[in-house]
């Protein structure tokens, strides 16, 4: 064989071992705020650092626009520059939105309401649930869990540990981005640090949510009602009976004075 031969086989080999990205599904619906079809996702513009070549010897600096980029799973996905701008875009002047009371946090309280009914109302059109998620869950939920402090991280020790609003653990978010045992589809693809944006722990923390109903109604034979999901987003299978009485009064009470907003 000659070495012109051998050079375009072993092109030809390297082309057929390149993993195939399949194409966007048309026929598969997408939220209407998302910019991409089914199977991408939106990337915004930012810098392009080019290699050197023979043109340009010491490479260069361009700007790549911004465009829909494939996912390599071939699903669904949300990416955190999408997540930002899909708040920016839709989130202020949504109506359904939890209860406006601080409860015990002072102006932080009320800081995330915009980005929690943005993030329930997205998720309950997405997954539509037989009993739509009510904003006054996930903002009882922030409350009992972090405080509403937004780089709380349960084990200071351990950067795997919870952290966020939503308290979500490292090997959460992997399960989200769809590791072995994760989400089969709607997958959120986030680092560690990206969990200390509100935003994206909302969001992640809401789809955590949706997928702890999920597993806690395979478990029962039944729809798990949106409080049952809460215990099992805290773990309270796992809790001591005086840990989850503590747990379950703590979030109740908050729940409880987000439920009488505007009531007399």
């Amino acid at each position: 064989m000659t070495v012109l031969k051998k050079e375009n086989t072993l092109k030809k080999s390297r082309k057929n071992k390149k993993k195939h990205t399949p194409s966007p599904d048309p026929c598969i619906p997408v939220h209407p705020w998302r910019i991409c079809p089914y199977s991408e996702h939106w990337v915004k513009t930012h810098p392009l650092h080019v290699p050197p070549s023979k043109t340009h010897p010491n490479g260069c600096i361009t700007t790549r626009h911004e465009h829909c980029a494939s996912n390599p799973s071939g699903k669904d996905e949300l990416y955190p520059d999408e997540i930002k701008n899909i708040a920016t875009q839709y989130f202020s002047d949504l109506k359904n939105k939890p209860c406006p009371l601080p409860l015990d946090f002072g102006a932080e309280g009320s800081t995330y309401d915009d980005l929690i009914a943005g993030w329930v109302q997205y998720w309950n059109e997405v997954l539509t649930p037989d009993v739509p998620l009510d904003p006054n869950i996930v903002k009882a939920l922030i409350a009992s869990e972090s405080g509403f402090d937004a780089n709380k991280l349960a084990n200071k020790k351990n950067g795997n540990s919870a952290r966020g609003l939503m308290q979500i653990t490292n090997e959460s978010r992997k399960l989200l981005g769809g590791s072995k045992g994760g989400l089969n589809d709607h997958l959120i693809t986030a680092t560690r640090a990206d969990l200390n944006d509100p935003d994206i722990n909302i969001s992640a923390g809401v789809r955590w949510l949706f997928e702890k109903r999920r597993l806690a109604s395979s478990r029962s034979g039944k729809s798990a009602s949106w409080i049952d999901t809460v215990w099992e987003y805290k773990g309270l299978r796992r809790a001591s009976k005086t840990e989850k009485a503590k747990i379950k009064k703590i979030f109740n009470r908050l729940y409880g004075d987000l439920q009488k907003c505007g009531k007399k």
